[in-house]
């Protein structure tokens, strides 16, 4: 009888085998083609890589002009193990010319990497054994989810406590809606609403994480410091440049999305070659910029802006391809709740019927290795996000 193993269940099948136990890691290191991308390499570089896999038991993937040298930079895919990963760095370590010794860099970067965590002001750490639930609070009276809004101080503590019970593990807190067409609202129309919630949510729950959902620099920072632990800045701190100086200055973990214009026009601003890979190069940028400031990693989360000048096909490769992400070395939160791709998707639905695809998306989230999903409903998402990982992992929760 002949029977396929899944990935998933690969290791625990090689186990059962009953091999020595000292060769599981090189079992494992075979056991699975990591396939990874690089963009912009010089052709003459490509080549030597695409014979130095081969012989490592891998392979390239290289234009089929790649071997007359008929363009200068060329894209590859490397199919390969973790083990011929290694043999490949091994023999490219000497080879340093055409651009091959920044290549083994990156290589080693990503290979190296540590398991991501975020770490709070006041020392408290995030460990992401588990995917987190982000709790969605908007004090707003024109947030697009009808179903979120909360403007009334009771209420909103009264609910929070509702999403702690079920299980967020982070509230995020918004006083400005930025749904498509949005008009903005001044700093100080948003500081009022947020500032007395984020205080009243301190007090009835000293020990809750939460998020400040903002791109103005004064009210970040004035969340900071009523009692918010993050902030989360659609604009990767390109609305104000001030923000770079808050999250310096107040050592509090920052949240950077992708997005073009501003809530109002963004729409207009979905002309891609490459959604995905304009949208990792520009959040790698934007780190890059906190890590020349001295941030570390861990006070740095990627959210690929679901919904924010993209369109739904766009939206749905950012989803499908949300792992790309996760090679940075930095925490990924993925935000699809109730948005209209879902709604478009599933036959023009409204926001108020788009609980299913929701949490189809953090799914997807699991299955992609992303560390954060922000949520509406906290309940059905968390027993779904559960679920899925008990499957994969071969836990009860």
């Amino acid at each position: 009888m002949l029977l396929k193993i899944s990935r998933e269940g690969l290791l625990d099948n090689i186990k059962k085998i009953g091999p020595h136990r000292l060769s599981l890691p090189i079992f494992e290191q075979k056991a699975n083609i990591e396939p990874l991308k690089i963009i912009n390499v010089r052709t003459p570089a490509a080549n030597i890589i695409k014979q130095e896999m081969l012989a490592a038991g891998g392979d390239a993937v290289l234009p089929a002009s790649a071997v007359t040298c008929g363009e200068k930079f060329v894209d590859i895919i490397l199919l390969g193990t973790r083990k011929s990963y290694k043999q490949l760095l091994h023999k490219l370590r000497m080879m340093p010319y055409f651009g091959i010794d920044k290549l083994v860099a990156e290589l080693e970067q990503y290979f190296m990497a540590e398991k991501p965590c975020t770490v709070l002001a006041d020392g408290r750490k995030i460990i992401y054994d588990k995917v987190k639930i982000m709790g969605i609070i908007n004090v707003t009276p024109d947030s697009f989810y009808a179903g979120s809004r909360v403007t009334v101080a009771e209420q909103v503590v009264e609910r929070a406590g509702k999403m702690l019970e079920e299980g967020a593990d982070i509230l995020d807190i918004g006083g400005e809606s930025t749904r498509p067409g949005s008009d903005g609202i001044m700093a100080k129309e948003e500081r009022k609403r947020v500032l007395p919630v984020i205080e009243a949510l301190r007090r009835a729950y000293p020990k809750a994480i939460l998020s400040i959902d903002t791109f103005h620099a004064e009210t970040a920072e004035a969340a900071i410091s009523c009692g918010a632990d993050i902030i989360n800045d659609i604009s990767a701190m390109e609305a104000e440049k001030l923000m770079l100086n808050v999250v310096v200055r107040t050592n509090a973990p920052v949240i950077l999305m992708h997005m073009r214009g501003t809530p109002k026009n963004m729409q207009t601003e979905c002309e891609y070659k490459d959604v995905v890979a304009e949208v990792a190069s520009y959040l790698k940028e934007r780190a890059g910029i906190l890590r020349q400031r001295g941030v570390g990693t861990d006070k740095i989360i990627l959210d690929p802006g679901i919904g924010f000048a993209k369109n739904a096909e766009q939206n749905l490769l950012l989803m499908r391809d949300l792992s790309v992400f996760t090679g940075f070395g930095y925490p990924v939160l993925l935000a699809a709740s109730r948005k209209s791709t879902i709604g478009k998707v599933l036959g023009e639905l409204p926001p108020e019927e788009r609980l299913e695809g929701t949490i189809a998306t953090s799914l997807q989230a699991v299955y992609a290795g992303a560390q954060l999903v922000r949520v509406h409903d906290v309940k059905e998402n968390l027993r779904a996000v559960r679920m899925l990982e008990a499957i994969l992992c071969q836990q009860s929760m």
